[in-house]
Parts: C-alpha cells; structure tokens; sequence
C-alpha cells in the first residue's frame, strides 16, 4: 500500500503581495486624481461660459420682449415663476439651476450698477468660482456688448483688467 504524502498548497496571497499591489495602486491614484481635478475645473469653467452665452442670448431676447423695462437686472427677472405666464418679473428666459444663481461649482449674479434707469439700458453679468482653486481659476463677465470676458482676480467692472475669451 503506498502512502500518500500531504502536498502542502498554498492559496491565497501573501502579506507583502498585498502590499505590493496596494502601493501600486496609490502610484496611479496620486498620478491620476490632479489631472482628475484640473479636468473638473476645466469642466466648470467651460459651463460658466456657457451659461454667460446664455444669459446674454436671454437679456437680448429680454429687452425685445420688454422694450419699456429694458434689460434685466436680476437672474430672477430671467428666470420664471413656475406658473408658466412669464412677465418682466419671471420672464422663463433660462433654467431654474442658473435662476438660483449657482450653476457647476460657479455663482453667477449681476454687477454693480450697470442697470439704472427705466428702462435698464445696460446689464453686466459676473461669474465667480464658488470655490476658488477647487471649482473653478478664472472669474468671468459679460455686458451688453456680448464680450465674454476672464481675468484672475474678482471682477469689478466689466473691460477692467480682463481679456476677452
């Protein structure tokens, strides 16, 4: 009768394998999450553009609309009620989101005093990140020329140490 030898199989993996893997995986996380990061601002810094594009279609469409109100000085004149009859107060021009005044990591509201007088002869729109350096690197505006406008620090005027995009 032969005997049988206990053949000693190892399953699993080791201690230090799994070490192994979990550093690699580390490396390409820590290569992989700022590009991650920079892409999202990115992102969000293309969407406030877009919603300025936006905004300035709906104040042209606003001001023919309302001749004797003139622009919009407000996201909420741009924005509507809800009831579905738009009127100069909630004139259903843009999307509840960017009525709310915070749209993708940006806040988007109006600047200065750009509308005085009836009717509003002038508007200028602003675009702040919510979050700078996380949400978003540049600031934006746009007025009533249609400029969309960046720069570096926080706008206060609209043409003032800004570059058009």
């Amino acid at each position: 009768m032969k005997k049988h030898k206990k053949q000693n199989k190892k399953r699993g993996f080791s201690l230090i394998e799994l070490l192994i893997v979990v550093a690699i995986i580390l490396i390409i996380a820590a290569i992989a999450i700022p590009n991650l990061l920079r892409s999202r601002i990115a992102a969000n810094e293309a969407s406030a553009v877009g919603s300025l594009r936006t905004l300035n279609t709906a104040e042209i469409t606003y001001n023919t609309t309302y001749p004797n109100v003139g622009f919009a000085c407000s996201l909420g004149q741009l924005g509507g009620s809800g009831s579905g009859t738009a009127t100069s107060g909630a004139a259903g021009l843009i999307d509840a989101n960017l009525a709310s005044g915070v749209k993708s990591g940006y806040s988007f509201s109006f600047l200065g005093s750009s509308c005085t007088g009836t009717p509003a002869p002038a508007y200028s729109t602003y675009a702040a990140p919510v979050t700078l350096g996380t949400t978003g690197q540049r600031y934006f505006c746009s007025d009533s020329s249609g400029v969309i406008q960046y720069g570096t620090t926080t706008i206060s005027a609209c043409g003032t140490s800004t570059n058009p995009i």
